[in-house]
């Protein structure tokens, strides 16, 4: 996989580079430049981070940093399966829980949304910071949902960190999630509120809680270019353009 000229390897978070120190250092570059590609292209060309993930994974497989890098981009390819393999790898590697909401979550993409409420039953969560008990409560209430429980899915978000005032980073997906939730069980008003709270909390438009807004206030968006290139269209198959009437004219 080629790798851009700008990137050196530097980039990545320096726990990752102690890590790294284990492998001869011309092994441990290329390693490093390879997952710098991945969390460089995850959102935007998330097939493309997969690539480099293998790349990374098979130079370097028993480096937990690389092991979960892998899972991270066969999740956001929809590879559950295969991201749950590399995720167990790197929990195995490291003693830690931090994983285990995602881990949990494919299981839901997996079909078995049961295993997933069983790992939010888990001792693991409360070893868990508050980031990850919140995704943790965000996981088992998408497993909820996948079960057809909606009253369930709703009072499993109900939670101190819903209530708080308090911007935090997980502050707008929470609310997102409590007003979605709200909405499929046609509790509009409600979910109007909740949508209008993420929005406020959505600094870096992490969600699309505006559009959804927007949606049950009837407000619709049109795209200029599209209108404009509509027009256009209009006028190359000669439709006749009609004269425009300025006020305090006469029919």
């Amino acid at each position: 996989m080629p790798i851009p000229e700008d990137v050196t390897g530097d980039e990545i978070d320096k726990d990752v580079r102690q890590e790294l120190q284990s492998l001869p250092k011309t092994l441990a570059d290329d390693v490093a430049k390879n997952l710098v590609m991945v969390a460089r292209l995850i959102d935007e060309d998330p097939e493309g981070a997969y690539a480099y993930s293998r790349v990374a994974l098979r130079l370097a497989s028993r480096v937990a940093a690389v092991r979960e890098a892998a899972g991270f981009a066969a999740y956001a390819n929809q590879k559950y399966g295969e991201a749950l393999a590399e995720f167990r790898a790197a929990r195995r590697m490291t003693g830690t829980v931090d994983l285990w909401p995602v881990m949990a979550d494919c299981e839901r993409g997996l079909g078995r949304p049961e295993k997933a409420l069983d790992m939010a039953g888990a001792p693991e969560v409360h070893k868990l910071d508050k980031a990850g008990q919140v995704e943790m409560r965000l996981v088992a209430a998408g497993a909820r949902r996948d079960m057809g429980q909606l009253d369930a899915a709703i009072v499993t978000l109900q939670s101190p960190e819903l209530a708080s005032n308090s911007i935090q980073p997980w502050t707008a997906r929470l609310r997102y999630a409590y007003a979605d939730a709200l909405l499929a069980a046609g509790r509009e008003g409600e979910a109007r509120e909740w949508f209008a709270k993420a929005v406020e909390a959505d600094r870096d438009g992490s969600t699309d809680a505006s559009d959804r807004l927007a949606e049950l206030d009837g407000v619709e968006f049109v795209d200029a270019l599209d209108e404009s290139e509509s027009e256009s269209e209009g006028e190359s198959e000669g439709e006749p353009e009609k004269p425009s009437q300025k006020d305090g004219d006469e029919d």
